[in-house]
């Protein structure tokens, strides 16, 4: 959510008064926040000349392919639509908070590369109860089909890894399947969850502890103190893509 804040904060920027108004410009500048980008389009829906003087217009539209904000982080597809944005006075401040649907469709194959990157492992690693003995290394995620006759969407996901611990040469084989669900358009759940260990079933009171930990961890409440109020309206599973579709409210934290 950090390259979405950076990303939201870019948009606002080109709705200044001393901004950018031209679709060209606008997509000039928002190729700049990605290291790569395979195709984009910005739309902006302008107000008459006397409200984009005032920082305003009546929507923006942006439409991406193949984007990289960061090495190794790839999102296929992303398409963002705004409510109308106005500011106050000639600094970067919200007249009224910023409100947009975004749609992004995530590819199996780049989500395994993401996971793969040092900035992903290290957030797996804090999911260890940041305990420096464990690591997982080699972690790989599968979208799975559970019957054949529900045309292509899948419905369980497999999360492979192997744990090691610091001192010793032995490794453990961790494979977890479960049914991913979004309660209350905010918080993903792991529902039916198992887990082995060198193809021996984990304790009840691993899962237990492993079903909260995902909770806590994925549940957006936990972005309203820097100022997003975000909720999963879609989320969709197929065997190689991952679709999810939100609605996204930002607002800066004020100045004292």
């Amino acid at each position: 959510m950090e390259l979405l804040t950076i990303f939201l904060s870019s948009l606002i920027g080109l709705v200044s008064p001393i901004g950018i108004v031209s679709d060209r410009v606008a997509e000039s500048t928002l190729r700049k926040q990605f290291v790569s980008v395979e195709a984009l389009q910005v739309r902006i829906d302008n107000a008459p000349t006397y409200q984009l003087l005032q920082g305003r217009i009546d929507r923006l539209r942006l439409s991406g392919r193949g984007l990289v904000p960061r090495k190794d982080i790839r999102i296929d597809r992303l398409e963002l639509e705004t409510d109308p944005i106005a500011l106050q006075g000639l600094r970067l401040k919200l007249a009224k908070p910023l409100q947009a649907g975004i749609r992004i469709i995530l590819k199996e194959e780049d989500i395994n590369r993401a996971l793969r990157s040092p900035a992903i492992a290290a957030q797996l690693q804090t999911m260890v109860r940041r305990n420096e003995r464990y690591s997982f290394l080699n972690p790989q995620i599968s979208f799975l089909e559970r019957d054949p006759l529900k045309l292509g969407r899948a419905n369980r996901i497999r999360v492979q890894a192997l744990l090691s611990e610091k001192g010793y040469p032995d490794q453990l084989a961790i494979v977890a399947e479960a049914e991913p669900k979004i309660i209350a358009g905010r918080t993903l759940q792991l529902q039916n969850l198992y887990v082995t260990a060198n193809g021996q079933p984990a304790p009840a009171p691993v899962i237990q502890a492993l079903t909260e930990t995902i909770a806590n961890r994925f549940d957006l409440r936990q972005l309203e103190k820097s100022g997003i109020t975000a909720r999963i309206l879609q989320f969709s599973l197929q065997p190689a893509q991952l679709e999810l579709s939100t609605f996204v409210q930002f607002r800066p934290p004020s100045k004292k």
